[in-house]
């Protein structure tokens, strides 16, 4: 398992409650495109539309090498790839209010582009502060470790 791209944010705004694997319709180019690691997961997110889940503001940079006809949108919606039952857990957990379906990496699978999404909850800014006050105390008490060793 290659891993592509990560939402190193997606864990500092919410909680994560529920984690699902799901396959992408992607295009040749944009494949190659990842495959280059030329794309990017910030200020992405996923919403539930008839029936389907649907990836919106994903960046993959065009493919330098791809022919003047792939001129396509490099933010464009790409539809995620997931079993019926899993579709409507997200479908019933999403209609709940405070949650949201967020994507957290981007791998190879062999050969398959795959995505993990996670359904969320967003944290408020006090319990920001409170996993970044965690964060430092790890931080600090690994140095002490390292020091004392």
């Amino acid at each position: 398992m290659k891993i592509i791209a990560v939402n190193k944010s997606a864990g500092f705004e919410y909680f994560i409650e529920d984690k699902f694997e799901a396959g992408i319709v992607l295009e040749g180019s944009e494949v190659k495109s990842i495959r280059k690691n030329n794309c990017n997961l910030n200020d992405s997110f996923c919403f539930v539309r008839q029936g389907e889940i649907t990836l919106k503001n994903m960046h993959i940079a065009v493919y330098d090498k791809s022919g003047a006809f792939n001129t396509r949108d490099s933010r464009r919606d790409r539809k995620l790839l997931l079993h019926k039952s899993e579709i409507s857990k997200i479908v019933g957990k999403v209609n709940e209010k405070g949650y949201t379906l967020v994507p957290l990496k981007i791998y190879f699978q062999g050969s398959l582009v795959k995505v993990e999404i996670a359904l969320c909850r967003g944290k408020h800014t006090y319990d920001k502060k409170q996993s970044l006050k965690e964060k430092d105390l790890r931080r600090d008490t690994e140095r002490r470790i390292k020091e004392y060793a």
